[in-house]
């Protein structure tokens, strides 16, 4: 054994060493018999020297092999050779030092001390040695070779370096294994997108016509994937599929939401599908409790998208359209009546935004306080510090005294269970001012206008969000004008809530719909000034610079996407960057735009903005943040420059 192993590597070199020496004597001989008979004589005893050390060696390696096994008694000796598993036996380095018969016949070409495990398997010796073998115990490396998996599991010798690999077959677990995952199975729910609006814009005539081509191309593409599917109402459907199936619904990337909104309609809007899916779950009512919350997260975000939800992650197909304005204001009427008793029964209303308030987080505040006064209960808003993006707003309503603004531990000493807490302009518990309120009282009230994430408040008594709004001012203007008949605002509340409307649509450019201008309408005539709004958008010649120098700053990429960053710290960056992003759109050419900058906390902050064919949303969810289609931002701990790099790869992967 070993002799074979030192013919293999010397064997060679010394053959071409000695038919060169051999010519080389052969030409002195020519020239000088006596130095040719020398040199002859030194060539033979070489090959003499070279046989004895060989076969010195041979016996060094034999003894070697020996005493790795001479302390196994006859029994254990036999065991491992005639054991039905493969074995081999390697070092520290991972050289393989023995093998049995078993594995000799799956591995026939293994020479004993010139081949490396990693020769054999694709895997590096430091594999099978794992550093904590005390704690760990037994380890085990799943190799497949040969059509057929093998479990390899490590066992050290006693007071040795050299390790036993037992090779296990476990080709029919393996497959028994894949065969599970693959037919578990998976419950779906799928719902036509506003239906009864698409319905009624379609003429009598054609009514039935497009509501069975919306059911053959859903029933068409149902079976395309084996699903079982049923529909349980006008325009709701529920589907049972396999995992594999699911799986390659998701690798189309949900044709279903394209196909559909390929259908012509007298609609100005096209047709759209939302989808929840539900994968992972234990039990059949785990997977519906799965597919129903992704349901409710793909309607709460607009739309015309595919939520999953698994045990512990959420993924996000679609969402390209923008979520369509409801015509009827029913849900704002019935909010305000519902309001109205939960502020009645409460000992006391805490109102709270987001971080760093905004000035439409700050107006939809003055308007649920307002709500409160109404009702004669003490009301608070909760403002940590002098928010940077209000300025003369925010000094314009403490001038008033009419509001109780309070910090995060004044909050805290006035709440108690009977509070109701009621959250605006979000609905992320961890972007809230005083997060600490959500768990002293179980009365949460929340009104966004964001599309909703997967870490949304828990358990809220009631939910008012539309992402179709342009902002939560504008959602909280239509609960005033149901909430009583008389004058229920302040002039002071009107331009508040009109400058929070005019700050998220870019001053009626963006997002701005019917319901938009006539919630804009009804505080006009409340008493809101244009002229005194407009003061609240003014800035200084430092804020101009900043933000000129951001966009001086622009690159634009070949798929319209313009990014700009500053490495300036700056307390009003996050108003810098989204005004700097707003002004990238009106480059020709620009389909979407990102702005960077760092705010005075030493964080990143992102603005993204786009014309709709790009949804900025998706992109910054992937970064922490979150947004509406074509109005998005995040915070991040890297600086500008690497923020807007990850921003051009997140793009880049969603467009392969």
């Amino acid at each position: 054994m070993g002799k074979n192993f030192l013919e293999k590597i010397l064997g060679p070199i010394f053959r071409a060493n000695l038919v060169i020496q051999i010519l080389f004597a052969a030409v002195l001989t020519y020239l000088n018999v006596k130095l040719g008979l020398g040199a002859f004589v030194v060539i033979i005893a070489m090959w003499l020297y070279y046989k004895k050390y060989s076969e010195n060696k041979s016996t060094e390696l034999k003894e070697y092999t020996d005493t790795i096994t001479e302390e196994m008694d006859d029994s254990a000796k036999q065991f491992i050779a005639e054991n039905p598993l493969p074995i081999c036996m390697i070092d520290r380095e991972g050289s393989i030092l023995w093998i049995n018969h078993k594995f000799r016949k799956l591995f026939p070409d293994v020479e004993l001390f010139n081949t490396n495990i990693h020769a054999v398997t694709g895997n590096k010796h430091t594999d099978f040695l794992p550093e904590d073998e005390a704690e760990k115990g037994d380890s085990y490396v799943t190799i497949n070779t040969h059509s057929k998996v093998y479990r390899v599991i490590t066992s050290r010798m006693i007071d040795t370096e050299t390790r036993l690999l037992y090779w296990q077959d476990v080709t029919n677990w393996e497959t028994l294994k894949l065969m599970y995952r693959d037919e578990r199975p998976c419950t779906a729910y799928l719902s036509v997108d506003n239906y009864d609006d698409l319905i009624s814009a379609t003429p009598d005539n054609k009514r039935s016509e497009l509501a069975a081509q919306i059911e053959k191309m859903i029933r068409q593409w149902a079976e395309k994937y084996n699903a079982s599917i049923i529909r349980y109402s006008r325009y709701q459907y529920h589907m049972v599929l396999e995992t594999r199936y699911y799986e390659k619904m998701a690798a189309a990337k949900f044709t279903i939401l394209d196909e559909v909104r390929n259908i012509e309609t007298e609609a100005d809007f096209p047709v759209s599908v939302s989808i929840g899916i539900g994968v992972g779950g234990k039990s059949y009512n785990q997977l519906d409790e799965y597919a129903a919350t992704a349901m409710d997260l793909a309607l709460g975000r607009g739309g015309d998208q595919v939520v999953i939800k698994k045990v512990n992650t959420v993924e996000y197909f679609g969402g390209r359209l923008q979520a369509v304005e409801k015509r009827n204001k029913g849900k704002s009427r019935i909010m305000a009546h519902a309001l109205r008793p939960q502020i009645d029964q409460a000992s006391n209303v805490i109102i709270m935004g987001h971080k760093r308030p905004d000035m439409d987080c700050f107006g939809a505040a003055l308007g649920i306080h307002r709500m409160a006064i109404i009702r004669n209960k003490a009301a608070a808003i909760v403002i940590n510090g002098r928010p940077d993006a209000l300025d003369r707003l925010y000094e314009k309503a403490v001038g008033t005294g009419m509001y109780n603004f309070v910090n995060s531990e004044q909050a805290l000493e006035i709440a108690d269970k009977d509070t109701l807490v009621i959250v605006v302009d979000t609905h992320r518990p961890k972007l809230v001012e005083c997060p600490e309120l959500l768990s002293v009282t179980d009365k949460i009230v929340v009104i966004d206008h964001h599309r909703r994430t997967d870490d949304a408040i828990e358990n809220p008594m009631l939910t008012y969000m539309e992402s179709y709004a342009s902002s939560a001012s504008e959602l909280v203007s239509e609960i005033l004008q149901y909430y009583t008949e008389k004058k229920s605002i302040d002039k002071m509340e009107a331009e508040a809530l009109l400058a929070g409307i005019m700050l998220d649509t870019n001053h009626f450019s963006v997002k701005a719909g019917v319901r938009t201008f006539e919630a804009a309408g009804w505080l006009r005539r409340n008493g809101a000034d244009i002229a005194n709004v407009r003061q609240f958008f003014r800035i200084d010649m430092n804020f101009f610079k900043q933000k000129a120098g951001i966009v001086s700053s622009a690159q634009i990429t070949g798929e319209g996407i313009a990014v700009a960053w500053t490495d300036d710290r700056d307390s009003n960056m996050q108003v810098i960057a989204a005004q700097a992003a707003d002004e990238l759109l009106n480059i020709k050419g620009v389909k979407a735009s990102f702005a960077a900058g760092i705010n005075n906390q030493g964080m990143t902050v992102i603005s993204g903005r786009s014309l709709g064919e790009i949804n900025v949303q998706t992109v910054l969810e992937k970064m922490g943040g979150g947004g509406h289609l074509t109005t998005a931002g995040a915070q991040v701990i890297d600086p500008p420059m690497e923020a807007i790099m990850q921003i051009e790869k997140i793009i880049s992967e969603m467009n392969q």
